[in-house]
């Protein structure tokens, strides 16, 4: 299986026991609605299958599982910081309506006074709010995305204009005025 025939789930985070569980982070929001029975895990940029023997759910987006001849801490932690992915044809099915600030990977990002920005690259959770990550000259701008700097989202063209707070993107630039 090739990468552009599976979606991002999370990683391996650590092993647990001596048994070989392993700890899986879920960066998928919707983790609860996965059917898990082979794991994709990415070696040497390539996909490697793994039998899924257990898996506890956990409500803090991580799972404990056991994966067949995983059997002894030995062979786990080799697996520890790999990437999981599953195929395309397990992704959940989503109402057309339900919107995420993750959707907004891949959108161009317009400021209201300096113009086009760059692409949104990767959508973060933090505690208090979602961060956008724009490619902006080659470097990684982050702003917050909340209701008082989103002036609109183009979902037909895929844009989002922005108004960024005054001197955010001068920072980036290494410019002061």
């Amino acid at each position: 299986m090739e990468l552009n025939e599976a979606f991002y789930i999370g990683y391996i985070t650590k092993t647990r026991g001596l048994k070989g569980e392993l700890q899986l982070f879920f960066e998928f929001e919707d983790y609860m609605d996965l059917d898990v029975d082979v794991l994709f895990l990415e070696m040497n940029k390539k996909l490697v299958p793994y039998f899924v023997d257990t898996i506890k759910l956990q409500k803090n987006s991580t799972a404990y599982l056991n994966l067949e001849d995983v059997d002894h801490i030995d062979k786990a932690q080799p697996l520890v910081k790999k990437k999981a992915y599953l195929p395309l044809d397990k992704m959940p099915e989503r109402d057309p309506e339900d919107f995420r600030y993750s959707d907004l990977i891949g959108y161009l990002v317009i400021d209201e006074e300096e113009g086009e920005i760059g692409e949104i690259t990767h959508v973060q959770e933090l505690p208090q709010q979602f961060m956008a990550t724009v490619d902006f000259n080659g470097q990684e701008l982050l702003f917050p995305l909340n209701d008082d700097l989103i002036l609109g989202i183009d979902a037909e063209e895929e844009i989002i204009e922005v108004d960024l707070p005054e001197g955010l993107i001068d920072l980036y630039r290494g410019t002061e005025e």
